[in-house]
């Protein structure tokens, strides 16, 4: 069994800023900023003695809303110095989630950006909170969000009643060292220090409790997958409030003195440049990502050959996707990793010397120290190798539980401690899994099992097919339909018939889609992840399928 790290994370990266000093730890190709890990570990301390003079005690919950700007990184590690619990908020919110997320958290302090997209935070914010033009920094008091008292905000202007960020540095000033590595003394690997809401593709998000021998050790595992040492520099495009972000990226780079280079978030052509300037050797991304670098009119200008390593994950990787990340890239060994927020998040992964065909088509096999099974979702007994079932998972990565959520909790994890994931799966004699889709996903036409990857892979290999996501919609006569969502690559066009048909020339009669609809984006939440249920809104919608669906119309 590979050794654990038995540390909080503030010790550890105080350890790696002694032994790896000069390494570049954080590095932002458009803002100029580059600091070496002694660097990043000396304004992370400042930030963290700030957040003390502020009132900030061990254990309270720190929210922040903002895309990959420095400070998102210096903040998950100032709050791990102090004992806080970092909340990582959705970039995609907007006052309805928010308001849930800083009431169901019982945040006491928020970090914020100006806004994004077509979110603008401080008016949100305001909306949500009136009374925070009319209070004193650190003195909010708002009906609708009782334990609220603290509002940072990140960025040049000031509006009424926030910290700025550069407030809180100079904060830091006034509290000693000797301060900080008390508190940092204090704390316990198994605090709980990060919290992060599940996507809410379902239902209303949860909180998902992680400590820092959960989220440390991850990072550190999903590291040695990709063989990371301190001479590799990772290109995170991928968003911090996601596990992919704060985990997969900077605590597997952290964990091997290897060096973060962020982008904001992601545009294609910045992260290419980003990985031809700082000679990036791994990248992360979801598929859709990859597919948006490798279909960029500029693609071919980019040397993107310092490339070795990285990961594709979130959502289901297309074996042709994949085949050109190593192609065209370079990137020869990427590695396809496979989990959920509430396991830290990796269970699975695919390791940089497996052979091509593994990691095309497996997820790979389990973490080092995490145990995975196949079971049967009826009965809950193992299945044998190659026959379809739950997969369950249990190790250090098992999330603490739900925040405030006790019986959520215990349906996620049972009495022996396994996660069920809710995910089908199969596993080969060598461990190696095949993720087939979601127990919820799964269509079912006419008694018929039909799962929905299947048919997606089949129609990845047309050559008109950018991507697609098969759902199932209501039938009054079948239970359900099949959908086709298709995105054409530019120039290429299609009929419905014409996608019946390939389907129908190669897969059995009854996996061929009654609908197919032909569009330009799905609905995502903001780490990447296809919202099927909203596609299956649609459909209700456009093909008048209330009364298959047993909605009542007027």
């Amino acid at each position: 069994m590979a050794d654990f790290i038995d540390a909080t994370i503030g010790d550890f990266l105080d350890d790696m800023a002694v032994r790896y000093a000069e390494n570049d730890a954080l590095v932002y190709v458009d803002r100029g900023i580059r600091y070496s890990y002694k660097a990043f570990n000396e304004v992370c301390r400042q930030a963290a003695k700030g957040f003390m003079k502020m009132g900030i005690k061990k254990g309270d919950n720190v929210a922040i809303w903002a895309t990959n700007y420095p400070e998102w990184v210096i903040a998950q590690f100032a709050t791990a110095k102090i004992g806080v619990v970092l909340v990582t908020v959705n970039t995609n919110y907007k006052v309805f989630e928010l308001e849930y997320l800083l009431s169901q958290s019982d945040a006491t302090t928020l970090l914020l950006i100006d806004g994004f997209k077509d979110a603008n935070y401080v008016e949100i914010l305001n909306k949500l909170c009136p009374e925070i033009a009319d209070s004193d920094p650190g003195h909010l008091k708002a009906e609708k969000l009782p334990c609220l008292k603290n509002i940072i905000y990140l960025g040049d202007n000031h509006p009424p009643g926030m910290f700025k960020w550069q407030d809180i540095m100079a904060m830091g000033q006034e509290v000693s060292d000797k301060e900080l590595d008390e508190r940092q003394r204090s704390l316990d690997p198994h605090d709980v220090i990060n919290m992060q809401y599940t996507s809410g593709t379902t239902g209303f998000p949860k909180g998902v409790m992680l400590t820092h021998y959960n989220i440390l050790n991850n990072g550190f595992f999903i590291g040695e997958c990709m063989r990371f040492t301190d001479k590799d520099r990772l290109c995170i495009p991928v968003p911090f409030f996601h596990c992919f972000g704060c985990v997969l990226g900077v605590l597997a780079c952290v964990t091997h003195a290897s060096t973060m280079v962020p982008v904001e978030y992601f545009r294609p052509a910045e992260v290419l440049q980003a990985i031809e300037t700082e000679r990036c050797t791994a990248v992360h991304g979801v598929p859709t990502m990859f597919i948006f670098m490798l279909e960029h009119p500029d693609f071919d200008k980019y040397d993107l050959s310092s490339l070795r390593t990285g990961i594709m994950a979130g959502s289901p990787c297309p074996i042709k996707v994949m085949e050109e990340v190593v192609d065209r890239m370079g990137a020869n060994e990427i590695t396809i990793a496979y989990g959920q927020t509430e396991a830290s998040p990796v269970i699975t992964q695919t390791r940089v010397d497996d052979p091509i065909e593994l990691r095309v088509s497996t997820v790979g096999k389990h973490l080092p120290n995490v145990e995975v099974k196949i079971v049967d979702p009826e009965t809950g007994k193992e299945v044998s190798c190659g026959v379809q079932g739950e997969l369950c998972a249990r190790g250090y990565n098992v999330m603490k539980g739900y925040y405030k959520m006790e019986e959520a909790t215990h349906k996620a994890i049972d009495e022996d401690g396994w996660l069920h994931t809710g995910d089908l799966a199969t596993m080969d004699e060598n461990g190696y899994c095949k993720i087939t889709g979601r127990i919820k996903d799964m269509i079912i036409r006419g008694g018929e099992n039909i799962y929905p990857r299947e048919i997606e892979e089949l129609l990845y290999t047309h050559p008109s097919v950018q991507d697609v996501q098969i759902i199932g919609v209501p039938s009054k006569k079948l239970g359900e339909e099949i959908m086709a969502c298709i995105i054409c690559k530019e120039g290429h066009s299609l009929t419905e018939e014409a996608v019946k048909q390939f389907v129908l020339d190669n897969m059995a009669r009854h996996k061929t889609p009654k609908y197919v609809k032909f569009m330009h984006a799905y609905p995502m939440t903001a780490s990447g992840k296809i919202q099927k249920y909203k596609l299956r809104e649609m459909a209700i919608e456009v093909y008048g399928l209330q009364e298959d669906a047993g909605i009542e119309t007027a």
